[in-house]
């Protein structure tokens, strides 16, 4: 994950679920699901990619010139399930209750503004690059949230309480 938002850019309208979903967890504050958090997504972990682009280097007469679809379509989940396992995971990590009312619904237009346009479902298809590498992602989603959410709250926890700290400038 490549940014807290809030702390490393704006917190609203960002789409990237997974940094959303965490800062949300690290500010204790209910997991905003997007028009019911039904669109399906995958998540690899950076683990594996990075395996994946090894691959790529150290073979360049089967990759040069190829497309490769680097994902986990066995991680594949609805953002609502995310939610749901992120907390899970995120309780587990920390020792730290769940939120009374974990997550709440919002709609596209009201989360990131008129005219946003995403995708309902996005699951890569891994045909090349198992037959031209022979990759295969290995992490399953659980265990790669359980090492991203326990890095997100070993890094990020004490900042994120600093930052809700702070006195909010009046105008």
């Amino acid at each position: 994950m490549d940014f807290i938002p809030g702390i490393d850019g704006p917190s609203e309208g960002v789409p990237r679920v997974l940094a959303c979903f965490s800062n949300n967890l690290l500010r204790r504050e209910p997991l905003k699901l997007v028009d019911g958090g039904q669109s399906q997504r995958t998540f690899v972990y950076i683990k594996d990619a990075i395996e994946a682009v090894v691959l790529m280097i150290e073979n360049p007469n089967r990759a040069n010139g190829q497309i490769f679809n680097v994902g986990n379509p066995n991680n594949e989940v609805t953002v609502r399930q995310l939610a749901e396992i992120m907390t899970q995971v995120y309780t587990k990590v920390t020792g730290e209750s769940p939120l009374e009312t974990p997550t709440i619904d919002i709609s596209s237009k009201e989360f990131y503004g008129e005219g946003y346009d995403d995708s309902d479902k996005r699951i890569p298809d891994m045909t090349i690059i198992n037959r031209q590498l022979g990759w295969n992602p290995k992490t399953s989603l659980w265990d790669l949230l359980e090492s991203t959410l326990t890095y997100q709250h070993r890094t990020y926890a004490q900042a994120v309480k600093q930052a809700m700290s702070k006195p909010v400038a009046s105008s």
